[in-house]
C-alpha cells in the first residue's frame, strides 16, 4: 500500500444506473436475395464475360455478413462463367505475412470451403504511379493480373480523419490491395492528408486496372446490415459519399455531450482498430478527427482475449490497470504505430494496481468541486453501447432525455477480494 492507494483510496465511487440506450435498429433481413438483386442489375452483369479471372478483394474485421456476401458474389461471378479467386486486402494486417493474411481471413470466417473460391495471398505488389507529391501507389500483384478486380467493404467512418470518403470501398483499394507498401505509403505524410491521399490512390488505381464493382455495406447501431448496395465503377465515389454519410447516421452514440469519467472495460483489436471507436468515446488519435462526447478522464480495465495482446489504444486513455499492462504484447502493439506512424495510442496509460483505484484515480482528476458530483459513464466495450451505467449524477437527465430509459435503479459497484469488477 503505497502512495498512490493513499491518495486515491479515500476517493468516492459513485453507485451506478442501469440505463438502455436506443439506437435505430432497422436491418436487412433477407440480405442474401437483396444483395443478388443488386448484382444483377445490368450495368453490373455487362461488365463480366466467361473466362474472366476476378480477383475479390476480402479483408476487413467486424464486418457483419462478411462471409454471406463473399460467397454471393463469388457465386454470382460464377454464374456468369468468370473464374473468382479471393485477394486478401488488408495492408499489413496478418503480420504482413501472405499466411498471416490467410489466417486472418479465417479468423473472419472466409476460407475456400465457406465462399467457394480459390483464396490467393501474396505480399508482393506493383506500383502503380506516384501521386503529385511523390508519394508511390501500389496494387497487389496477384489482383494485378486478373482480368478484373472486385472490391467488398463496409463503409464506416474513420477513426483518424474526416473526408468526403473514409473507410470504405477507396480505402480498400489504395490502402488494403496495397499491402505493406501501400499502406506505409498512404499513412506516410499522416493522418493530415488522409482525405486527399485515399481518393487519390483509389482513383489512380481505378484508372489503371480493371476495377468491376464494389460491394458495400452500412450497419445499424448493432453491427447489422443496414444498407447494402453494389458500386459499378464509374459510380464508386459518389456512391460512397452517400454511404458515409447515412453511416454516420447510424453510427451508434453516448448520448452525453459531457462526461467526467467514462470507465471502459475492455479494448481490443476485434473491437476497432484503435482499441476503442474514437467516434464513440470522443477521444481521437490525431487532431484530424472528431466528433462524440467531451470527456475528462478516461480508464480502460482490460485486453480482449480475442486481441491477443495488442493493447493498440490504451494510451488513448488517461488510466488504465496492471492487469491489462500485464496482458499487452509490445512488439504486436508499437507495430501498430510504426506502420500508422500514430504511436500515441500506442503508449501505456497511467497505470494503477486494480480497477477500483483506476476508476478512484480518473475521479480524482476529473477537475470537479465534488467528486460525489461525478458524472460517470461505464460501458463493456464500444461495440456494445445498448446498456450502460450512469452515475447518479446523470440521473436527471437520463430521465429527460428521449433515447434513455432507466432499466435498474442505482446500486453500488460491486468489486471483488482484488478490487477489480465483477
Amino acid at each position: 500500500m503505497g502512495i498512490i492507494h493513499e491518495l486515491v483510496k479515500d476517493i468516492p465511487v459513485p453507485k451506478m444506473i442501469k440505463v438502455k440506450q436506443h439506437f435505430d435498429d432497422s436491418k436487412i433481413e433477407n440480405f442474401e436475395a437483396v444483395l443478388q438483386e443488386k448484382l444483377r442489375v445490368e450495368k453490373i452483369k455487362e461488365k463480366i464475360r466467361p473466362g474472366m479471372s476476378i480477383a475479390v478483394a476480402v479483408g476487413s474485421r467486424g464486418v457483419d455478413r462478411l462471409v454471406d456476401m463473399t460467397r454471393e458474389t463469388v457465386s454470382f461471378l460464377k454464374e456468369l462463367g468468370a473464374n473468382p479467386f479471393i485477394v486478401p486486402s488488408m495492408g499489413s494486417h496478418g503480420g504482413a505475412t501472405a499466411q498471416g493474411q490467410i489466417d486472418v481471413l479465417a479468423h473472419l470466417g472466409v476460407t475456400e470451403d465457406s465462399v467457394g473460391a480459390e483464396i490467393r495471398s501474396s505480399m508482393e505488389v506493383i506500383k502503380v504511379g506516384e501521386l503529385e507529391n511523390g508519394l508511390p501507389v501500389y496494387i497487389d500483384k496477384l489482383a494485378s493480373e486478373a482480368d478484373g478486380i472486385v472490391v467488398i467493404n463496409r463503409v464506416k467512418p474513420h477513426t483518424a480523419f474526416r473526408g468526403r470518403v473514409e473507410s470504405g470501398i477507396m480505402k480498400m483499394i489504395s490502402i488494403g490491395l496495397g499491402k505493406q507498401k501501400g499502406a506505409e505509403a498512404c499513412h506516410q505524410l499522416g493522418f493530415k492528408y488522409m482525405a486527399e491521399h485515399v481518393p487519390a490512390m483509389a482513383k489512380m488505381i481505378i484508372d489503371k486496372y480493371p476495377i468491376l464493382f464494389g460491394v458495400a455495406t452500412v450497419e445499424n447501431a448493432f453491427d447489422k446490415v443496414a444498407v447494402v448496395d453494389v458500386l459499378a465503377t464509374e459510380e464508386i465515389e459518389e456512391k460512397e459519399v452517400e454511404l458515409q454519410a447515412k453511416a454516420k447516421e447510424l453510427l451508434p452514440k453516448l448520448f452525453f455531450d459531457k462526461i467526467d469519467v467514462l470507465v471502459i472495460d475492455q479494448i481490443g483489436k476485434n473491437i476497432s482498430g484503435d482499441g476503442m471507436d474514437p467516434n464513440i468515446t470522443g477521444r481521437y488519435p490525431t487532431p484530424y478527427a472528431h466528433g462524440g462526447p467531451d470527456v475528462t478522464k478516461m480508464v480502460v480495465l482490460d485486453l480482449t482475449e480475442e486481441t491477443e495482446g495488442n493493447a493498440n489504444g490504451v494510451g488513448t486513455a488517461d488510466f488504465t490497470t496492471q492487469r491489462l499492462v500485464d496482458k499487452m504484447d509490445r512488439e504486436t502493439t508499437y507495430a501498430n504505430g510504426l506502420t500508422s506512424t500514430v504511436v500515441a495510442p500506442t503508449k501505456i496509460a497511467t497505470t494503477l494496481a486494480n480497477d477500483k483505484e483506476a476508476i478512484q484515480a480518473a475521479i480524482k482528476t476529473s477537475n470537479i468541486l465534488n467528486f460525489t458530483d461525478v458524472k460517470m459513464v461505464r460501458i463493456k466495450n464500444t461495440l456494445v453501447l445498448s446498456e450502460i451505467e450512469v452515475s447518479e449524477a446523470l440521473l436527471d437527465y437520463v430521465k429527460d432525455h428521449p433515447n434513455l430509459e432507466i432499466i435498474k435503479e442505482q446500486t453500488e459497484i460491486q468489486f471483488d477480494e482484488k478490487n477489480n469488477l465483477f
